[in-house]
């Protein structure tokens, strides 16, 4: 099965701090929009979320910030699946920039799957989503730099 697309984002003026930088927040802002791209290229996309009223909320978000970003760059997301169960997502994305070589920042997130409304629950991904999931699985990158492991603990029988 094929990858995923990777999402690009052009830095805005004000995105950039007194040192001539991308502010951290902004990393945040760039990695939430992957998010949104990677669950259109998962199946979770508007029509889905329409439909069913299910959606993903981020849980936990951890940023590694390897090398600085200039107000010159575009940023180029590379999203991974460094894992997956019937509910959740720990999710990646590989920051780079033309200027230079190798990931400039790293970013994990634990991704829950939630039908929305007057009480919204956790909920179980569909089949077809499932099996995209296990697919990019097995495809994610051995390279990711972890300084702190995310993981998503099982529950026996779960």
């Amino acid at each position: 099965m094929d990858g995923l697309a990777p999402y690009r984002a052009r830095i805005e003026p004000e995105w950039i701090d007194y040192n001539g930088h991308l502010r951290d927040a902004y990393y945040g802002v760039v990695f939430s929009h992957a998010i949104d791209d990677f669950m259109e290229q998962i199946g979770l996309d508007a029509a889905y979320r329409e439909s069913t009223r299910c959606t993903l909320y981020t849980l936990e978000t951890h940023f590694h910030y390897l090398h600085e970003v200039k107000s010159s760059d575009t940023l180029t997301v590379r999203s991974l699946v460094l894992d997956s169960d019937r509910k959740r997502i720990l999710a990646a994305g590989l920051f780079t920039c033309d200027r230079i070589v190798g990931p400039v920042a790293a970013a994990e997130a634990v991704l829950l799957h939630v039908r929305q409304g007057e009480r919204p629950a956790s909920a179980p991904f569909p089949a077809a989503v499932e099996t995209r999931l296990a697919a990019l699985n097995a495809e994610a990158a051995p390279e990711f730099p972890r300084s702190r492991k995310l993981e998503l603990p099982r529950r026996p029988g779960a």
